[in-house]
């Protein structure tokens, strides 16, 4: 599990936004969202890069904060 920090991840619409790029990208990817603490967790078998990218893809910069096994 992946997870990042998103400091622009102000409303639902992000979070949405956010979900389907990673969605799309993976789409046996799980995605939590955490909107008080802009913290979004992934478990996906793609790697930090590739999410990372799909995040910027949804228009949102994004700062790994852990990999959890």
């Amino acid at each position: 599990m992946f997870r990042f920090s998103v400091p622009n991840m102000s409303c639902g619409h992000c979070t949405a936004s956010i979900q389907k790029a990673i969605m799309a990208a993976d789409p046996d990817a799980t995605v939590s969202c955490d909107l008080t603490a802009r913290i979004v967790d992934v478990n996906s078998t793609l790697g930090e890069t590739a999410l990372a990218a799909a995040i910027r893809d949804a228009g949102y910069r994004s700062e790994k904060l852990a990999e959890v096994q």
